[in-house]
């Protein structure tokens, strides 16, 4: 099997990309990526050399390039996206360019050549829920430019199941956490400000909750996706483990040693959900999947990683590593 996997070098598609062709000996990956933001070169030199990998440095918006690639493989798996709420809500368009106008080319790329694609969305995209968990059918709420971004290119592919009749399937997960994530989110973030011994920005309260799970849970899910999921499904994708921010970062300075003095709360990101949750017993009933991780040992495996490899993360511009100032925006 072949596989076109776009948004390769960020942080799901590497681990996926890695995660493939170490268990699945019969898999070709194809790998496209800009190198746009949240993407590193460095996430995957470790299987540059093998023959069962290829990586082209293009725009998923190159149709000509798309439809080259896709016209030679079984399948695409869609992880390429701008994902990051607080730079949507700074400049929202290469949101719209990437996470619409992107998935716009793929799907005329796959309907053109008759191929299946396995498009990666959120559990962002229900917006924040007082209660209960969002099932697949559950109405799409999104707030942040982000998850509008990703709403509108759900709804569009869900126009070319219906309209084409393409071979197509939506995922949506939530927060992943483990090696190779962007130092701009959560976790990473409060690693390396902690090993630094800096203050780490928490955004209001720090009450606001999300449900988080290890990278390779997730990569695993997709796979059994890829092989048993049906076509025109969607398929939610969860860790359950619901938490809040502060617990988060807590938890982090609890297994590092350090003291929860360096925690700094700031002013609240506009528009921030407070909750997310997704119901996934779709895929645990269907697929027979479930996270095989524990939270906290998957948080001690992903705070090893990084204090392993400071390389990966050493050069990172400290704005990168600070708190937004909204009320300058």
């Amino acid at each position: 099997m072949k596989i076109l996997v776009t948004g390769g070098l960020g942080f799901i598609g590497s681990n996926f990309i890695s995660h493939a062709l170490e268990k699945y000996p019969e898999i070709n990956i194809i790998n496209i990526d800009a190198q746009l933001a949240g993407s590193n070169l460095q996430n995957l030199t470790h299987i540059e050399k093998l023959q069962s990998y290829r990586y082209v440095k293009a725009n998923i918006n190159d149709k000509k390039i798309m439809d080259k690639l896709i016209s030679v493989c079984d399948v695409v798996i869609n992880f390429a996206a701008e994902s990051h709420v607080d730079r949507s809500i700074s400049d929202p368009k290469p949101f719209i360019d990437s996470n619409i106008l992107g998935a716009y080319t793929i799907l005329e790329s796959i309907r053109k050549y008759k191929k299946k694609l396995i498009h990666i969305s959120t559990d962002e995209v229900f917006g924040s829920l007082e209660s209960g968990s969002a099932n697949e059918r559950f109405p799409l709420n999104p707030s942040s430019p982000y998850a509008s971004s990703k709403a509108s290119a759900e709804l569009l592919s869900l126009s070319y199941i219906t309209t084409y009749g393409c071979d197509i399937i939506i995922t949506r997960c939530t927060n992943n956490y483990g090696p190779r994530q962007s130092p701009e989110k959560l976790i990473p973030k409060t690693i390396i400000l902690s090993y630094k011994n800096k203050k780490i920005p928490i955004y209001g309260s720090g009450k606001n909750i999300r449900d988080w799970i290890y990278v390779l849970d997730h990569c695993e899910a997709i796979m059994k996706i890829l092989f048993e999921g049906k076509s025109g499904e969607f398929y939610n994708i969860a860790g359950n483990n619901e938490l809040d921010n502060l617990t988060i970062v807590k938890q982090v300075l609890k297994i590092m040693g350090k003291s929860s003095d360096l925690i700094e709360f700031t002013d609240d990101r506009p528009g921030h959900d407070f909750r997310y949750s997704i119901d996934a017993s779709k895929m645990y009933k269907n697929l027979r999947w479930k996270p095989k991780h524990n939270f906290n040992k998957g948080l001690e495996n992903t705070i090893s990683w990084y204090l392993d490899n400071k390389a990966w993360w050493k050069k990172i511009p400290s704005k990168i590593l600070a708190a937004p100032d909204w009320k300058a925006r």
